[in-house]
């Protein structure tokens, strides 16, 4: 699954701003809008990210 549409599920799962989501996981607002224009990021950026969501899904966890 392309990393874009794993952070759009995962944005609507946790009813985050897309602003936020790129400060908190990458210390970049404009991240998921400049995905959407076509931005590719590289490994360790799409590593980091996927960290990023795996760490508050443990987190936030029920």
């Amino acid at each position: 699954m392309p990393l874009l549409r794993k952070i759009e599920i995962f944005m609507r799962e946790t009813d985050m701003p897309w602003t936020k989501f790129g400060r908190l996981s990458v210390r970049d607002p404009r991240f998921v809008q400049d995905l959407r224009n076509g931005r590719q990021p590289g490994k360790t950026v799409s590593q980091r990210v996927e960290n990023f969501m795996n760490m508050w899904r443990a987190d936030h966890a029920g």
